[in-house]
Order: structure tokens, then sequence, then C-alpha cells
């Protein structure tokens, strides 16, 4: 190994990294549509901060480009999503929630999004045990249930 391979790995190695958590998948029995629909619904019946709704097809038609239908719900709540950034300001980057509603290639349509306990306890200031991490989780798993008629 050369001296600048030898710096460019040392350096990468002790570089902080921003954790991809863990995707959690639920299969939905609607459209794209009906079960973002669904979810903002729930979201919203939770006392929850929608913060925007995202038409990702729609977006690629205004660019002439095609995309299978595919939204994305942004939404918060800032009881639990403050003190995450109070612990690690990072946080933000991963807050406020976000789920992802698709259609695959086979025409399934599916809820996805990051879980919270997965992402954010990698962080260097939030704790594994952190209340709020298992709140956010449970919010997720139960709000993304409902939206798939599950």
């Amino acid at each position: 190994m050369n001296f600048a391979t030898w710096i460019t790995v040392a350096a990468l190695s002790v570089m902080p990294s921003l954790a991809v958590g863990e995707i959690v998948n639920v299969k939905a029995k609607r459209s794209v549509a009906e079960t973002m629909d669904a979810l903002e619904a729930a979201v919203n019946e939770a006392g929850a901060t929608i913060f925007a709704r995202v038409d990702h097809a729609g977006g690629a038609a205004s660019a002439g480009m095609e995309l299978a239908p595919e939204e994305l719900l942004i939404f918060g709540n800032p009881q639990l999503g403050t003190p995450a950034m109070q612990a690690d300001p990072l946080a933000g980057l991963h807050l406020p929630l976000q789920v992802l509603v698709y259609q695959d290639d086979a025409g399934q349509v599916w809820l996805a999004y990051e879980d919270p306990a997965a992402t954010l306890s990698e962080l260097q200031g939030i704790s594994d045990d952190a209340p709020y991490l298992a709140k956010m989780s449970g919010a997720l798993e139960n709000l993304t249930k409902r939206a798939a008629g599950n």
C-alpha cells in the first residue's frame, strides 16, 4: 500500500459516518394514493404534524419522465423529536419522520420507513435506551399497519 492510499484509508477509518438505519417494509392492501390517504389520516388522528406530502411520480411526470406511483409523507411530533435533537443535533438529518409509499415492479404497494431506534441510536449523543426512540418506532409501526389495512 502506498502512502497516499494509507492516508486515505486511515482518514476514512477515523471519520464519523452517518448510519443508514434498518428499513422496515409493510405490505399494503390498497393503491399508493389510498394508502397514503389512510396514512395521512392516521397521522392526523395521532396528533402529529404533517409537514409535507411529496408526489415523486408527479414530479417525474412534470419532467417528462415515468415513475411508478410513489409518495412520501414527512411528519413529526416536537415532543419526541426535540429531545433527540437536543441530545445530538445530527438527529435533525433523520427528523421529522418519513414514510414512503410506493408500488414495486410487480404492482405490490408497500410502506417503508427507517427505524429510528436503529438509525438515531447510532448517533453519538443518543443512548440506545432513550425513551423517545421506542415511542417513535412504535408510532411508525402502528401508523403504517393502520394505513396498510392490516
